[in-house]
């Protein structure tokens, strides 16, 4: 599973000209799910991302969590973090997972994110067009892949 986290000002999702959740100061995770994902890979990055030190203390410095700072998150299903580019220049997605398979394992991913920051996180609507609009603060970017935890 792999995961991009930016934090955010302000970031919203809209689906067929309606807005689906937007949030204020917080995070936006785009997750990317393979066949082989499983709740080892969603606990281990949900523990993760729910603790990561990514937003400023009094000092201005990055020690606090999005728990610490009671922010909010937007969490985005995105098979084309799996996009293969090695051979030409059309992405293959050969590794994303079949689209049922992924729904379930990101609807898991989601509660278990809701249960570490205890509130609901936002979310895109699995499938569909979406366009996310996102105010990243820093910038601050950062990819998470469970299958290489460096």
């Amino acid at each position: 599973m792999r995961v991009i986290i930016q934090r955010v000002k302000k970031a919203s999702v809209k689906v067929e000209n309606s807005i689906v959740s937007s949030i204020k100061k917080g995070i936006v995770v785009l997750v990317g799910i393979e066949n082989d994902d499983d709740i080892i890979d969603i606990e281990w990055l949900t523990s993760k991302i729910s603790l990561l030190r990514i937003f400023n203390d009094n000092n201005n410095l990055m020690n606090k969590s999005i728990i610490d700072i009671d922010g909010d998150a937007i969490i985005i299903s995105q098979f084309t973090l799996h996009a293969l580019i090695k051979k030409g220049n059309r992405p293959s997605y050969i590794k994303a997972a079949k689209s049922e398979y992924a729904k379930k394992i990101y609807n898991k991913f989601l509660t278990s994110f809701e249960k570490k920051i205890n509130k609901k996180p936002g979310s895109g609507i699995f499938g569909a067009e979406m366009l996310v609009k996102i105010e990243n603060d820093g910038p601050v970017t950062i990819f998470m892949d469970s299958k290489n935890k460096e």
